[in-house]
């Protein structure tokens, strides 16, 4: 069997399709908010997150929105490219399962809308998911919320806008009661859509809430 090589510069990759040299290229997120994962200059609470705190607990994004990892991010949201949920989505995993606090009981994907679903044919947030959880033994459930309604589109939009949109368009199809719960998405742009998400779980009983994304936009 031919070696696997690194997806970035064609070298034998040590591990998840990428060579130690392009894996520590990647734009790591190493300093942000603890509590919104802004990219920050050293880690300490965001101003955003001074004046309104969002609703869910704790976050986790490993890597910024730029190079290597938006192209990946695009290509799985648009050209269906499922190596890079496998290859970004290990790595996020080998961080998550380094941290000393625990992890989450249930790993829910933020649901798209359904003329979108139907479109595209695939849930990238799901995909991460499922990369996720071939490291992190935490059970996913796929279909645990569902959108009430379909907001309109997020593009070009406040933060203060998107929440507007959003709110009140998740809903959960089970209890969460007493719950650690982490909501997974692709991408944290102001957090709307997760904050959302989050507001909905707390209604359906959840203890403690994170939201994880594989990238923060900065």
């Amino acid at each position: 069997m031919a070696p696997e090589r690194c997806q970035g510069c064609g070298a034998r990759a040590a591990q998840l399709d990428l060579c130690p040299a392009c894996t520590a290229d990647l734009p790591w997120n190493l300093q942000c908010c603890p509590r919104c994962a802004q990219p920050l200059p050293v880690r300490a609470l965001c101003r955003r997150c001074q004046r309104r705190l969002p609703a869910w607990d704790d976050a986790f994004a490993p890597f910024e929105l730029r190079n290597e990892v938006q192209r990946g991010v695009l290509g799985l949201k648009y050209s269906a490219a499922f190596a890079q949920a496998r290859t970004l989505g290990g790595l996020m995993a080998a961080q998550l399962a380094q941290r000393a606090a625990p992890l989450p009981q249930l790993m829910v994907p933020v649901p798209l809308p359904r003329r979108r679903l139907y479109r595209r044919g695939y849930n990238q947030a799901l995909e991460i998911a499922r990369a996720l959880q071939r490291t992190l033994a935490i059970e996913l459930d796929a279909h645990a919320a569902y959108l009430l309604r379909t907001p309109p589109d997020q593009i070009g939009q406040s933060a203060a806008q998107r929440r507007r949109n959003l709110r009140g368009a998740f809903a959960f199809r089970r209890r969460l009661d007493g719950l650690h719960v982490a909501l997974v998405d692709d991408v944290m742009t102001t957090g709307a859509t997760l904050d959302a998400l989050a507001r909905a779980a707390r209604q359906a009983g959840a203890r403690h809430i994170e939201a994880w994304a594989l990238a923060r936009a900065p």
